[in-house]
């Protein structure tokens, strides 16, 4: 089996380090995986996305045309990627910074308020963690244990006083998509 993710944002919403992660626990469970960077000349503010393969074989290409996943941090990600989802797929939109709802339905859309999330929590750099949180729950690619392991084993030693709040990130986003997946099937 293989899992094509993409996650699509503005440079600054941690992209690039929410693939980095989920490589990380892909790797650490024994996986084949790929990660990708793609990134503007402008870094923060302009626009950035990752491409993750989660495979249990050997991965033949880097290139991805239509992600079975992709994370929708902001608006113009959700305008350039939801044409390229595939057919019963899954998109992750950051309701915080996206003002519509998907216009295919033929996707299994999860919502998250990411931003409003991560203020609660009391550090907006966690949005990224509610994201990939929404994304693990909704598609099953890794268990939340290994993300969270991937986490305390690749964050850097002086940043592991973030882990808590970065675990109740991943438990936030995996509550809204339980909670949208579960009014999608009433």
């Amino acid at each position: 089996m293989q899992t094509e993710i993409v996650i699509a944002g503005f440079g600054g919403q941690g992209v690039l380090f929410a693939g980095q992660v989920l490589a990380y626990a892909a790797m650490d469970s024994g996986k084949h995986v790929t990660w990708f960077p793609s990134y503007g000349p402008e870094m923060r503010g302009g626009t950035a996305n990752c491409t993750v393969i989660v495979a249990d074989e050997d991965i033949g290409s880097l290139t991805v045309r239509n992600p079975q996943a992709v994370i929708c941090l902001n608006l113009p990600s959700l305008d350039k990627y939801e044409p390229l989802v595939v057919k019963g797929g899954v998109l992750v939109l950051n309701r915080s910074l996206i003002n519509r709802s998907a216009n295919r339905t033929d996707l299994r859309v999860v919502e998250a308020p990411a931003n409003e999330l991560a203020e609660e929590l009391g550090d907006k750099r966690l949005v990224n963690a509610v994201m990939l949180g929404a994304l693990v729950e909704a598609t099953g690619v890794l268990t939340m244990a290994a993300i969270q392991k991937a986490l305390k084993d690749h964050l850097p030693a002086k940043h592991h006083d973030l882990l808590p709040a970065n675990f109740t990130a991943l438990e936030k986003g995996a509550e809204a998509a339980r909670r949208t997946l579960a009014a999608q099937s009433a």
